[in-house]
This record gives structure tokens, C-alpha cells and sequence, in this order.
């Protein structure tokens, strides 16, 4: 029986979501440990040896797999290169692989070199894969599309990761949304109808965090953390006594709807608990679109009014903005600038509309004949989409790109971040004390921030940071370092996208100059065009080597398509010229 188990979550690639430029501000490595493994590995019987590797913070070695009977590895779709490597690894070494998570949920049928897919919820999969391993029969697709009740559920493995590699810590309350937007792939994986774990449960997985040491932030993983608002109140109601009780060591984030705002005891119990911030999305500001993609929940509200009411109450609002939708005209893009920028809100994640699998949207697509391809899992950095848009593509890229550079200008970023202290109240309640950890950030981003391309903007914000709102002047400065991570990803971004048009470029030119070869069939003529090809791939690696490794990350999936068409191409070449020899 298998019984060593070599835990492995891949790398998150550089994105806005991971956060990779603003943890070192802060020493740390990844901004959260990976929940899902840990959660997993507290179901496994207490006989199992795990050990936990998350690429984000330490390099995986042959060893490491070596030493393990068995590999299980959690992704998400952004993570598949990085999985796809993972695997590879372990096929080499003949280890056996168990995979889950989202990735392999949304596209199992798609992965190769996984031994057993252990998939949907592991409370209800994962025992029965166990069973059929003890037995030494166990099958290569564990599926289960029941809900299981989460309150049986046990607290996650904390002990196997060194928390003081994370900047923060994540806790699960709840799975599945009431709500049934078209786009979103939660309802189809954990269903409308929200499960919870009780108040008594979730306090006591804080109670595990504080043992380990760890103080600060923790990221309630929720994806509606107010999707049922009654039992949320009894739980926040219990977090506020234990808070108290012990001396408030963390704060909170987490992701809700924007129906938050209409109440207000709600809103009260959450500040009083430690909320202080949390992530909405707003997707659009035009009606249309939100109706014709089912978001009906921010039509029955003032979307902007009730951000303002949130920040106001000292929780700070992360906006979730996508462009792209059918109904989407020219000017989508000078309104996301515009609500943005008057809603103040500094992190702003805008992103192409990218169909996942398994959605509302990828059925209607499907059956409407629009193409769809295999989702990169992260629209917030990718400049193409996996579908047919009605507006012209190009269009909508433009306009994307448009949108990044404006709201991630920095005169424009600390702009927002500006108008959000002005609304942010002096009389936070159960403010942390400011700990090394803190100045130690306040000077990395004095240092590196001011000495920057855009030192002046920095040094302009952080004064006016000073008079606008003194109280607030740490979360002035986890703004400034925040902005420090966006304007390289965009940065990025930007250089990824222009490196790729090189690529187009030199593939149209060798289409053009191998159709000439074949036409003329000249021998001399087509070793012209093979030199042509060689030097102009070696001029375009050795420039793509200068680039940073966040834009050569970004640039992976188009370099490796173009060295494969390149050989396409001098193959085809060098068949001409045997051709043409013989004859």
C-alpha cells in the first residue's frame, strides 16, 4: 500500500492576480498557501506521510518525487504549464500521479500522463479512491456530482507549509453561489445552493492559524462569502468574540456580491470583525450586458453608490471588470476607465471575457457555432480570447490594451488610490499595531519606489497620503507597493504583446519567401531563404533573451509555436533542396 505522498501545487505564472511583485516588499514568497491541498490532506488517513512542495515558494527536486510512492497535484487552469511539467516529472521517474482540483475538473479529457483523476469534491471522491487503492484496483476517473455537507469537513493542514513564506493566510467558510451568472464556472462545480460549515468550525480553523504563529491577514476564500446572509451573521457574530478575546491577530478579505452594501448590520458585523476589504464583481457598467450575461444582482442596486458606501465604512473594494461581452460597443472602454476612476478603486481587475468549460456561456457558444478553445484560466493577462466576440477582435484588444495602460498609469493609479483615502473613515476599528514587518515595507518602498521610472508620482502620492488621511497611512503604503506589482504586470504585458507581433511578423515573411522557393525551385535561391530563416530566429532569441523572465512567461505558449513552425518551415525547405539535387 502506497503510503508516501509527495504533495505538489505548480507555479502561478506572473499575473495580476498573483501578486509575485508585492510580497517581496514584504519578505515573503507567494501571497497565499495552496487551501485545496491542505484541505486534502487532512482527509487522508492519519497513516499517510505527506509532504507538501508549492512551486511558489520552493523549487521541486528529482529527489523529492523519488522518495514518494505517489504524487497528488491541484491546479487551476492558469497553472497547466507548470502542472503539465509536474507530470512529465513524475511520469520520468515512474511515480503514479493523482490529479484534482479546477484544472482537471474543467478538462480532464484533455491531460495526459495522470494516472487517477480524483475530481469534484474530495470529501466524496477521494475515499473511494482510497478504498479501490487499498484493494489494488483503483480506476483512472473518480467523478461524484453530489454536494457534500462541508461541516464534516476537517481543518486544513497548516503544519505542512512554513507559514512565514505567505503574506497571507486562506480559510474556507462556504461553497456555491445563490446567483447564476453565464460566465461563472463556481455554480456548475459547488451549486446554488450555499453549503457552510458552522460558526463553532470555522472559528476553530482560526484558532488552528493562530497556533502556527501566524498573525495578519486572511483570505476568506468564499467565492459569495454573503450568499447566505443569516448564517453569516452567527458567524461573524462568533468571530468578533474571538477576535476579542484574542487581542484581533487577524484581518480579513474575501470575494461577495455587491448586495452586501443594502445591509447594514451586515456591513457593521463584518467591519467589527476585521473585514476591511473585499472583492465585487462589477463586470460592466452597462445595463445591457449585465442582463444579457444573467448578473442580475448589480442591476438592483447603485453598482458605484454602494462601493462608496463600503469604502466609507473603511472596507476597501477590489473590482472584478471584464470587456468582451456580446453586448459590448466602441465605447465600453473609455466607461470602464470612467467607472474606475470615480468609484476609486485601486486594483482594478480588468480582463478579457475567456469561456471556461463547462459554463452557461460555453454551451450557448457551442451551440451558437462560435468557436471555443481551451481557456488559459486567466483573462487578467492573456491579449487574445477563446472565442468568436461579435466585436472585431482586433478592436477589442486595442481597446483592452487601452484600458491597462490608462488605469495602470501610475498618475492615474495613485490617483484612485488617493480618492479611496478620502473616503476611507480615520476611526478604523481595531487598527493592528505596526509591526517590523511594516517598516520593513515602508522602507523597501521608499528605496526601490522612489528610485523608479515613475519616482516622482510615487513620492507626490506619498506625501499627499500623509495630510489626505494620516490613520490610514500603512494601508497608503500597501497601496503604493500593490501599484509597484501592477505597473510591471502591465509593463509585461504590454512587451509580451509587442515580442509576439515580431513573431507574426517574421512568420509571415517566411510563408512569403518559402512560397517563392517553391516556385522557383532554384537550389541557391532556397538556401537564401533557409539562411534567412535561421539568422532571423537567432536574432529574435537572442533579443527574447533580454527580456525579463515575467514577459518570457507570458511569451511561452508563442515561442514555442514558433520555434515548432520555424522547423515546419526549414524542413520543408530542406526537402525542396533534396529535391531538387536528386533531380
Amino acid at each position: 500500500m502506497n503510503k508516501n505522498i509527495l504533495m505538489i501545487y505548480p507555479e502561478i505564472p506572473h499575473t495580476y492576480w498573483g501578486f509575485q511583485y508585492a510580497v517581496e516588499f514584504v519578505g515573503k514568497k507567494a501571497a497565499l498557501p495552496p487551501l485545496g491541498l491542505l484541505t486534502v490532506a487532512a482527509l487522508l488517513p492519519p497513516e499517510y506521510e505527506i509532504n507538501l512542495i508549492d512551486l511558489n515558494v520552493s523549487p521541486l527536486k528529482r529527489e523529492d518525487v523519488l522518495a514518494a510512492d505517489m504524487v497528488f497535484i491541484s491546479a487551476m487552469i492558469v497553472q497547466k504549464d507548470s502542472f503539465r511539467e509536474v507530470v512529465r516529472l513524475a511520469n520520468d521517474l515512474g511515480k503514479p500521479v493523482v490529479a484534482g482540483g479546477p484544472y482537471p475538473i474543467s478538462l480532464y479529457d484533455r491531460i495526459e500522463g495522470v494516472d487517477h483523476f480524483v475530481l469534484d469534491e474530495a470529501e466524496l471522491t477521494l475515499p473511494v479512491f482510497l478504498r479501490d487503492l487499498e484493494q489494488g484496483c483503483p480506476k483512472k476517473i473518480y467523478r461524484d456530482e453530489r454536494k457534500p455537507d462541508i461541516r464534516e469537513t476537517p481543518a486544513p493542514r497548516f503544519d505542512l507549509i512554513d507559514v512565514n513564506l505567505y503574506q497571507g493566510m486562506a480559510l474556507q467558510y462556504s461553497r456555491g453561489c445563490p446567483y447564476n451568472c453565464e460566465f461563472c464556472d463556481i455554480i456548475e462545480m459547488f451549486g446554488r445552493k450555499q453549503r457552510t460549515k458552522t460558526p463553532e468550525q470555522f472559528v476553530r480553523e482560526m484558532e488552528v492559524v493562530l497556533k502556527t504563529g501566524f498573525t495578519g491577514p486572511i483570505f476568506v476564500v468564499d467565492d459569495n462569502f454573503v450568499g447566505n446572509k443569516a448564517k453569516v451573521k452567527k458567524l461573524l457574530e462568533a468571530m468578533i468574540e474571538w477576535q476579542a478575546a484574542n487581542r484581533y491577530p487577524f484581518t480579513f478579505n474575501t470575494e461577495a456580491s455587491i448586495d452586501l452594501a443594502a445591509d447594514d448590520e451586515l456591513l457593521d458585523l463584518m467591519v467589527r470583525a476585521g473585514f476591511n476589504s473585499v472583492f465585487v464583481g462589477v463586470e460592466t457598467p452597462d445595463a445591457e450586458s449585465l442582463r444579457a450575461i444573467n448578473k442580475l444582482q448589480n442591476l438592483k442596486t447603485d453598482v458605484a453608490a454602494s462601493i462608496c458606501k463600503l469604502q466609507r465604512r473603511g472596507i476597501e473594494v477590489t473590482g472584478g471588470f471584464i470587456v468582451g461581452f456580446d453586448t459590448d460597443t466602441d465605447n465600453i472602454f473609455d466607461r470602464q476607465i470612467e467607472f474606475i476612476t470615480n468609484a476609486a478603486i485601486p486594483l482594478a481587475m480588468v480582463g478579457l471575457l475567456m469561456v471556461g468549460p463547462n459554463t452557461q456561456l460555453y454551451r450557448r457558444l457551442k451551440r451558437e457555432k462560435r468557436w471555443v478553445t481551451e481557456p488559459s484560466g486567466n483573462n487578467t493577462h492573456e491579449l487574445h480570447v477563446n472565442f468568436e466576440t461579435r466585436m472585431p477582435e482586433d478592436v477589442l484588444i486595442d481597446g483592452y490594451k487601452r484600458v491597462l495602460r490608462e488605469i495602470y498609469s501610475p498618475k492615474r493609479y495613485f490617483g484612485r488610490c488617493l480618492a479611496l483615502l478620502r473616503r476611507l473613515p480615520n476611526n478604523r476599528p481595531h487598527p493592528r499595531a505596526v509591526e517590523l514587518g511594516h517598516i520593513r515595507a515602508l522602507l523597501r518602498s521608499l528605496t526601490r519606489q522612489t528610485f523608479s521610472n515613475y519616482g516622482l508620482h510615487y513620492l507626490w502620492y506619498i506625501v499627499r497620503a500623509l495630510f489626505v488621511n494620516f490613520k490610514s497611512f500603512p494601508a497608503a503604503v500597501t497601496m503604493a507597493v500593490m501599484g509597484h506589482h501592477f505597473f510591471l504586470i502591465t509593463r509585461e504585458i504590454l512587451q509580451a504583446d509587442e515580442f509576439s507581433s515580431l513573431l507574426e511578423e517574421a512568420k509571415e515573411k517566411f510563408l512569403l519567401r518559402r512560397e517563392v522557393a517553391w516556385a522557383k525551385k532554384r537550389p541557391q535561391l532556397v538556401h537564401e531563404v533557409v539562411s534567412y530563416v535561421v539568422s532571423t530566429k537567432n536574432a529574435l532569441w537572442k533579443e527574447y533573451r533580454k527580456l525579463s523572465t515575467g514577459v518570457q512567461q507570458h511569451l511561452r505558449e508563442a515561442v514555442a509555436e514558433f520555434e515548432g513552425f520555424c522547423e515546419g518551415i526549414l524542413r520543408e525547405l530542406n526537402q525542396l533542396t533534396a529535391g531538387s539535387s536528386r533531380a
